[in-house]
């Protein structure tokens, strides 16, 4: 699983998605800097490559 999150996000905090992504087998965290809850939508291109990246391995 792709767990993906702003560095700033107010409503999920980073060590939230950090204690998800050890928890789940495979996963893997991407944190945006400067980014809050709608990082994914803020670094729209650079998240797309790393989702797209990330199912290739899947």
């Amino acid at each position: 699983m792709l767990v993906a999150n702003g560095e700033s996000d107010r409503m999920v905090p980073t060590s939230n998605s950090a204690g998800l992504a050890r928890r789940l087998p495979n996963a893997e965290l991407v944190i945006y800097p400067d980014a809050g809850h709608g990082g994914i939508f803020q670094f729209h291109e650079q998240f797309v490559a790393k989702a797209l990246e990330f199912l290739e391995r899947s």
